[in-house]
């Protein structure tokens, strides 16, 4: 998780680095205060029931410590960098800034380097692309990140909720956190709400019982935004497109724009981020069947 002007560690840069985590921090918040609701103030306090009891903490923890996974793993994954070999050498690049008046002469330094590199991605005026701060020339679906400071590959976006890029090395994490997080909004929100209603109509008395109340209305809402943000990165995996590709179609040397050029059958898409074995798709751990570049 790099940082715009990460050479100079002043006072400026430690304050932005800080505030980045201010986000996750809220999350953390806000989970953190839910596992007290739900564990002490729902189950040990409340359900009279053992049975219930036991059967509601075993499942809560189940889907807790695989969300607190997928959600570690998404945040403290490197973006990774792109390989030396797209890194434009000194001396052409001092040629390629001194001919800035002469966008043709620009072009063709650019293109003697492309011709060994494997892209396919063009700018909207069919030159090569390149990241004049990370000095290189960009590898298809990679997009410079303002906030990290560097070139990212397979950009998604920039997530605050995480201090990190959703990208190519942590796609999977990224969408299993948000699976799981759902997962454990509608199991809280649902088994809480039998005592919901009993504590809104005053059968449940304490003011304790109040995080109740609190426990359920933030679970449907934080559900509620889930439920649509994670269908849409489904459907992404699966039409092998980026945020920022759906935003704007990668333009391609031979053919245009193309929404769907990176599409190669649903199945070998989904493969490509949750790999190939059924058993690991539901873990957060690198099973991507892609290669960088």
């Amino acid at each position: 998780m790099a940082v715009p002007g990460g050479n100079n560690k002043g006072p400026c840069y430690w304050c932005f680095k800080a505030v980045k985590w201010i986000p996750v921090l809220f999350i953390v918040t806000i989970v953190v205060w839910s596992y007290y609701a739900y564990v002490i103030q729902l189950c040990l306090l409340t359900v009279d029931d053992l049975p219930r009891r036991i059967f509601y903490l075993i499942f809560f923890h189940m889907f807790f410590f695989m969300f607190f996974w997928s959600y570690w793993q998404t945040i403290f994954t490197d973006i990774g960098r792109v390989p030396s070999k797209f890194a434009i050498p000194d001396q052409i690049f001092d040629a390629y800034l001194s001919s800035s008046d002469n966008y043709e002469n620009q072009n063709r330094i650019l293109e003697n380097l492309a011709r060994r590199l494997p892209i396919t991605n063009v700018t909207v005026t069919g030159g090569v692309r390149v990241c004049e701060k990370c000095r290189i020339v960009k590898p298809d679906r990679a997009h410079h990140c303002s906030v990290c400071g560097v070139c990212v590959l397979k950009m998604d976006h920039h997530c605050p909720w995480i201090n990190n890029c959703v990208s190519f090395t942590n796609y999977k994490y990224f969408l299993l956190f948000l699976g799981y997080a759902l997962l454990y909004c509608i199991y809280v929100s649902l088994t809480s709400l039998t005592y919901f209603i009993s504590f809104w109509k005053g059968d449940l008395p304490g003011m304790g019982r109040f995080h109740i109340l609190f426990l359920f209305f933030v679970a449907v809402m934080f559900a509620i935004s889930l439920l649509s943000l994670f269908g849409y990165h489904c459907y992404l995996v699966i039409e092998n497109r980026t945020t920022l590709e759906a935003f704007r179609p990668p333009n391609f040397r031979d053919v245009g724009p193309d929404k769907y050029g990176f599409h190669i059958g649903r199945y070998k898409n989904f493969q490509e981020v949750f790999g190939d074995d059924p058993m690991k798709w539901f873990f957060p751990l690198d099973t991507s069947h892609a290669h960088i570049v």
